[in-house]
């Protein structure tokens, strides 16, 4: 069906998965088996201001690009990206063929400086695809004065980019009808689609149900959806779809034989599809680095997410600003409360005693743990404190909660007697707790400031004036990820081996406030190989 064609960006979106590095043998023979499939055009990387890798979808100029195409490319045309601020325009040669079609993208904010490169691109002979970003982000008067200029450009087509995966059927419905009614006739509709809301396969099959038949189109679509995570529509699922509904003849095998390849290997390495992050930078239609940076953060729970998200004034939704994001972290997390009372209760508590802190770490499974515990407890009359999770051999003692996931998980399993020691973060919570310290007080500022659970108890039991802290389960993270003790409710998802010079140090300097001894092996210890306690 010529009305509708499909085009492949694998090598170009895809590269956001692996930093572009396919290997030369991968970019040809990806770019093969999609002609093979009769694909109508393949993106086949970006134009950018790059050192040339023959091994990367990045290419400073045609002539590079022209290094990895095929000599018989049959029905297909080769297509590369630009970003308007990315790539010098002055270094694209004129059209001589090579490349069928260039596609060029801007934001909202930076509209007039697009179209100009995409005039000059136009000019050197190209046909044209405009691909604003986040079209969904456009109000419709704003989006109509880009339609006049548009039409003045004359591209050979316009795309609906849904970047942030936030559309739905009735948000494509209006800006499909929006376009159909102000574009001219003659610009290919083009249409790119994300899987933040898991929705691409079937708003595609909408978009083909609204078109008139008269206007040409183009739908985006990757090997197995490979793109920024969450990725994008499926080709091999749009291929089929076209096939049975519209007659159309793309040979599938090609590209399931591509997928299993060259694609599962690096999604193996590098997974895509839906997730939760993801769903919730859609709902906000924002930059999908803000959710996927708070769920990072390991602490939060899915509501704080959403209030923080909320926060996000319309001017900083469309491109990540990670400064910002942190200051309202650390707003939200420093909510500061009058914590004098709790002090002194747990300073006549714990003040001149021995206590002994445990994480829940792996080395807590080992037989030998439980006696030395239970036997540290009863010769040294101390005081137990877990952090951010409740043993199960736990009698009385108290647990320290500083992440709010956590305290969610465990609420139902506090043992009786077990006193609840929360930091002021967690909002909502101070009512079930018998004392509230500040987090700010704890956390630290500058060099010195840690999130790490463990190293806020610690930092709690020094004001508190302990004569010695005791540590179990403090393991330390491993690169393989096999963190916690079986049964432990999630790991944290920021957690890197790289942290645990970092966490070391902040003990050491505790030792100078309190003595502080490791009664389970750990990567924290720099003591380890000396006292035989080297973790396999």
């Amino acid at each position: 069906m010529e009305q509708i064609k499909l085009l492949d960006c694998t090598l170009r979106d895809g590269g956001y998965i692996n930093d572009w590095k396919f290997g030369r043998r991968t970019i040809q023979n990806v770019i093969a088996r999609l002609v093979d499939a009769g694909t109508d055009f393949i993106e086949v990387g970006f134009l950018r201001n790059v050192t040339y890798d023959e091994d990367r979808t990045l290419y400073n100029s045609i002539e590079e690009l022209k290094r990895i195409l095929p000599e018989n490319r049959k029905k297909s045309t080769f297509v590369a990206m630009a970003l308007h601020d990315q790539y010098d325009v002055s270094k694209l040669a004129e059209n001589d063929g090579t490349i069928g079609a260039v596609r060029v993208t801007f934001h909202d904010y930076d509209i007039d400086e697009g179209l100009e490169f995409c005039r000059r691109v136009m000019d050197k002979g190209y046909p044209l695809f405009v691909n604003p970003i986040n079209i969904m982000g456009y109000p419709d008067d704003t989006l109509l004065r880009l339609l006049e200029k548009v039409n003045r450009l004359g591209p050979y087509g316009f795309s609906i980019v849904d970047t942030f995966g936030s559309m739905t059927k009735a948000e494509l419905t209006r800006i499909y009808s929006l376009l159909e009614n102000n574009l001219d006739p003659k610009i290919v509709f083009g249409v790119h689609l994300h899987e933040n809301l898991a929705l691409s396969f079937s708003l595609a099959q909408v978009y083909l149900e609204l078109r008139k038949y008269q206007r040409r189109s183009v739908l985006d679509a990757s090997l197995n959806g490979m793109g920024r995570v969450p990725g994008n529509l499926c080709m091999e699922l749009i291929m089929d779809f076209l096939n049975r509904q519209y007659g159309t003849a793309y040979d599938i095998d090609y590209v399931l034989d591509a997928i299993e390849e060259h694609i599962l290997p690096i999604k193996k390495e590098e997974p895509w599809g839906y997730q939760t992050e993801y769903f919730l930078s859609a709902k906000y239609n924002l930059h999908r680095n803000y959710a996927e940076y708070l769920m990072e953060k390991g602490n939060l729970t899915t509501k704080e997410i959403k209030y923080l998200l909320k926060q996000l004034p319309k001017e900083k939704k469309a491109a990540f600003d990670r400064d910002y994001m942190e200051k309202l972290y650390q707003e939200h997390e420093n909510k500061r409360v009058s914590d004098e009372e709790s002090l002194n209760r747990l300073k006549g508590w714990f003040g001149g005693r021995k206590v002994l802190l445990l994480a829940p770490g792996k080395s807590l499974e080992r037989p030998e743990t439980k006696k030395r515990i239970l036997d540290y407890l009863k010769e040294e009359e101390a005081v137990l404190v877990t952090t951010n999770f409740y043993w199960d051999g736990q009698q009385g003692g108290a647990a320290f909660f500083s992440n709010a996931r956590r305290l969610e998980e465990y609420r139902a399993f506090r043992p009786k007697e077990s006193r609840l020691i929360l930091t002021s973060n967690l909002e909502g919570h101070g009512e079930t707790a018998d004392y509230v310290i500040n987090y700010e007080r704890l956390v630290g500022t500058g060099g010195e400031q840690c999130e790490n659970s463990g190293i806020l108890l610690l930092r709690l039991m020094g004001i508190c004036k302990v004569r010695e802290a005791a540590l179990a389960g403090f393991d330390g993270f491993r690169k393989d990820g096999q963190n916690y003790m079986d049964g432990y409710f999630g790991a944290f998802p920021g957690a890197r081996a790289e942290d645990n010079d970092r966490i070391a140090g902040c003990i050491e300097k505790l030792g100078n406030v309190m003595s502080v001894r490791f009664l389970t092996p750990s990567r924290y210890d720099r003591n380890s190989e000396a006292a035989g306690l080297r973790l396999e």
